[in-house]
């Protein structure tokens, strides 16, 4: 099976804008394609890792990737699958994450000579001139047409400021300068990326001639990719001081019993044959399913050793071993200590586990808190020799963390 052909069949592609030419180029190794990320934060989360594996995927058949890190887009921001306004970042911010993205990349794809490439957009987004960006751009687009797009619509009930509508021109831009400069004939990006896409593909066309060969593609679940990256407790970074391997690792381990093949099929590396008759499982072998997938990603993002300490640690806590040796840990110093002693709030606080006093409040009152093996308290506090060995808190059912002095 082909590279384009193993893509379709793992569920990755949504959309394309000429099926057979992309198959073809795909599958010659004839790509040079780009994904663009812009850097609001200063880790990658998992609601990247279908872009950052296809990567992989593309690169392992011979195609070139470029990672677009979006150091100028960044300054607008994507209203795609926004209510609201994304807040503006300094130029510093904006660079600290673009170098901490290209580190986390450097896992997935390989970069140096004729291999991939990692570009800013802020190199030529931010010496642009106005005036000219109207006049070569501007007029290129249909106003009309940009207001039918998905990312727009939703948001003109609640405003969309002019700030923004301008994001669609420059993404446009920056396939159109790729195609220029690095050779790029093809993009990818997920379905709230569509018309963006289409823009860049268009401007490319009309500034330089209907033969142009400029590609567009679609990955299936990339828009919920995205917010695979959020939990009710946060987001899953790929940073293992943001999440740790062994949180990460039960991340993918707590997958809904519906989800776990389907990301084992879009996620990892594992032959599709091997998947196949995965896909038979049921019951009882969906957990053994959930406990390869995190294994796997595990592996991917973080090590193989660390994917074994996580999965050892799991197992044995969940079979009643209660290892802590390779648990999410927090360590105290006397400073976090008020007359002596610790409430527990505070300490659920600063172990990351809830994001405020009331939220850990409520959680506690509902019975979803255990220190050791006592159901936890509102009131209860607790002494610096308390953590002597490690005091173990349990939210909910499956998330652990260890306090230690």
């Amino acid at each position: 099976m082909q590279i384009y052909e193993e893509l379709v069949e793992r569920g990755l592609i949504a959309q394309v804008t000429n099926e057979e030419e992309i198959r073809e180029m795909v599958n010659n190794g004839k790509a040079v394609f780009y994904i663009g990320f812009d850097p609001t934060a200063d880790s990658l989360h998992v609601g990247h890792f279908m872009a950052l594996c296809l990567m992989k995927r593309l690169q392992m058949a011979g195609n070139k990737p470029i990672a677009l890190i979006g150091g100028g887009t960044a300054m607008i921001g994507d209203p795609s699958g926004r209510t609201d306004m994304r807040s503006m970042m300094t130029k510093e911010t904006i660079q600290h994450n673009c170098d901490c993205f290209k580190k986390q990349m450097e896992r997935f794809i390989e970069f140096g000579e004729g291999k991939a490439q990692m570009v800013n957009n802020a190199d030529w987004l931010l010496d642009l001139n106005y005036v000219d960006v109207l006049r070569e751009v501007g007029a290129c687009f249909s106003v009309n047409n940009m207001l039918r797009a998905e990312c727009y619509k939703q948001r003109m009930e609640k405003g969309l400021s002019f700030l923004e509508f301008n994001y669609m021109i420059m993404q446009s831009y920056d396939f159109y300068r790729l195609y220029q400069s690095h050779g790029c004939n093809m993009q990818f990006g997920g379905n709230d990326q569509w018309s963006n896409m289409l823009g860049g593909t268009e401007l490319i066309r009309r500034k330089l001639g209907k033969d142009a060969h400029a590609m567009t593609i679609t990955l299936l679940l990339n828009s919920e990719g995205k917010k695979m990256g959020k939990t009710a407790s946060g987001a899953v970074w790929l940073d293992p001081n943001k999440t740790s391997p062994f949180d990460f690792y039960q991340y993918w381990r707590n997958v809904e019993d519906a989800d776990v093949l389907k990301c084992i099929r879009m996620l990892t590396f594992l032959p599709l044959e091997q998947i196949d008759e995965m896909d038979k499982w049921e019951g009882a072998q969906l957990n053994t399913a959930k406990e390869i997938l995190a294994y796997e990603l595990t592996k991917l993002v973080h090590g193989e050793e660390e994917a074994e300490k996580a999965q050892t640690a799991a197992k044995a806590l969940f079979g009643g071993a209660g290892d802590s040796a390779n648990m999410p840990t927090t360590v105290l110093s006397e400073a976090d200590f008020e007359n002596g002693s610790i409430g527990l709030m505070t300490l659920m606080v600063k172990a990351g586990l809830c994001a405020s006093n009331g939220e850990a409040r409520r959680l506690i009152q509902q019975g979803g808190v255990m220190v050791g093996d006592v159901k936890a308290e509102v009131s209860a506090s607790y002494a610096p020799e308390a953590f002597a060995e490690g005091l173990i808190i349990k939210k909910g059912k499956k998330v652990f963390h260890k306090v230690t002095m």
